[in-house]
């Protein structure tokens, strides 16, 4: 950004106003005082320096005539010209269709937008996040200062060069100088986009951009698009990857409100009862490694579902060839955040018993998945790991009992276990099968 370097102007100015005064037979104190003046002339090229060169027009340059004339009530009227000219810019570069989408008003075009107040267009802005909460405050005092202190509206008082910098400095900070301007994303494009196919990578990639170019309180609206067209029962398969897809690049950066959002609407299924979006949304979760984000409850019922269906498979037919698939489901499950205290008895029976096996041996491919949940059990699941392997009333603990290649396979496990989880009750189990 180039440097301003204002040119001396005092000795200049200075015999000029007084002769004009006097010659009008008025006070040399109708405007502000020399010193005044060059106050605000010395401080003024600092403020200025936060403005792009790009909007550094003519109405800068007669804001900056004005000052070296002693006339601050008219040199904020030209600077709140130009902050009001460029927040204008920011809603059409925004745009004005995304706009009516946003804020729900009917019409909205460049004419409606010009015909704004300035009060209506900070809360436009502000709506739009193309303006911060700090912004929106001390703009609007600009705005409430410019009605009552300047020249476009009869003055109820004067302002001094330390005023006159304070409001250029913030029209420059927060109107002219924020060079960073949000696109909006249309919203009905963004949905006929994902229902018309599954996204190529450029796709994909394309949209992750527009998600990030637009404000951040749009693109929390848009996660939640995204889960409800996920959720929705007339979606496609397609459709539905393409959500997933998207919200994929952002489950680690979700803030607490988009979050807090995302919850609320999963419940608002559970509370009006609507059993198949219930099921779908758990199924966004849980693909998306966000299943913490639901309560015990939820995640209870989840789990032992899961831990049922895999017994059901294990002790089935060709359970060898079967068994991946569930236990792939259980690991994903079981890893996505604590385990409900209410599910850690039934999951850790039911991961032991299939990764133990029968006398006939373990289904190899699942067993990678049963070794991770065992390594990541908690103190209280190794406690009641332990314990199966004295209660012959259980299945694994009548197979270890009965068959030596359980009672080995059992052995193999407990070694996976980190001393540091096994709890001071169980220990002595613990160190018996390590012997």
């Amino acid at each position: 950004m180039n440097d301003i370097n204002l040119p001396a102007i005092i000795s200049n100015t200075t015999p000029v106003l007084q002769a004009l005064t006097d010659a009008l037979g008025v006070t040399r104190d109708v405007v502000a005082s020399d010193d005044e003046i060059h106050a605000a002339w010395g401080n003024l090229p600092r403020a200025m320096q936060k403005i792009p060169p790009a909007l550094r027009d003519k109405g800068m340059a007669r804001m900056c005539i004005a000052v070296a004339s002693g006339l601050f009530d008219s040199a904020i009227n030209y600077i709140w010209n130009a902050s009001e000219v460029e927040l204008r810019n920011k809603v059409k570069r925004f745009g004005l269709n995304v706009v009516e989408q946003v804020t729900g008003k009917t019409d909205f075009d460049e004419a409606k937008l010009n015909d704004m107040k300035a009060a209506e267009l900070l809360n436009l802005c502000l709506k739009l996040n193309l303006i911060t909460e700090d912004g929106f405050f001390f703009l609007d005092q600009c705005r409430d200062i410019r009605n009552n202190f300047s020249a476009a509206h009869p003055t109820i008082g004067d302002i001094d060069d330390h005023e006159f910098i304070s409001f250029v400095n913030r029209c420059a900070k927060y109107a002219l100088g924020n060079e960073q301007n949000p696109v909006g994303v249309d919203i009905q494009g963004f949905v006929n986009a994902l229902k018309a196919g599954k996204f190529t990578q450029d796709q994909n990639a394309e949209w992750v951009q527009r998600l990030n170019n637009t404000h951040q309180a749009q693109r929390e609206l848009l996660f939640g698009t995204l889960h409800g067209i996920y959720c929705d029962p007339s979606s496609s398969e397609e459709t539905r990857i393409n959500a997933l897809m998207l919200m994929g690049n952002y489950r680690d950066t979700l803030s607490p409100a988009a979050r807090s959002d995302l919850i609320d609407r999963h419940q608002d299924y559970i509370a009006g009862g609507d059993e198949s979006r219930h099921k779908a949304s758990q199924q966004f979760f849980e693909k998306l490694g966000l299943l913490e984000l639901l309560g015990d409850t939820e995640r209870h019922s989840l789990i032992s579902n899961a831990c049922k269906r895999l017994l059901s498979v294990h002790q089935a037919y060709d359970n060898f060839y079967n068994e991946p698939p569930f236990a792939e489901r259980v690991y994903q499950l079981s890893s996505q955040g604590a385990v409900p205290d209410t599910a850690k008895d039934e999951l850790v029976n039911c991961v032991v018993t299939c990764a133990v096996g029968s006398q006939y041996g373990i289904s190899n491919a699942a067993y990678p998945y049963y070794q991770n949940i065992i390594k990541n059990f908690s103190p209280a699941e190794v406690a009641s790991m332990l314990t199966l392997s004295t209660n012959k009333k259980t299945i694994v603990g009548h197979r270890i009992q009965a068959h030596r290649r359980c009672w080995d396979a059992f052995k193999s496990l407990v070694s996976l276990i980190d001393p540091s989880s096994v709890p001071i009750s169980v220990r002595s189990i613990y160190d018996g099968w390590l012997k």
